[in-house]
């Protein structure tokens, strides 16, 4: 099976909303678990990312 990739792009600021980070929009625990995670729910949280990046950009 494929590994899949993690969404971090090296910017690491966690000062979003929700505690989101500016560069990902996870939050710290599901990065520090992503290794970890069942694909599952990589899946489930790369689905809502886009949505969390939106929101960040229409605050910033």
């Amino acid at each position: 099976m494929k590994k899949q990739k993690s969404p971090c792009i090296d910017l690491c600021n966690f000062s979003g909303p929700n505690s989101w980070c500016l560069g990902c929009a996870r939050t710290r625990p599901e990065c520090s678990q992503w290794k970890k995670m069942k694909p599952y729910d990589r899946n489930r949280i790369e689905k809502e990312l886009q949505k969390r990046m939106n929101q960040i950009k229409k605050t910033t």
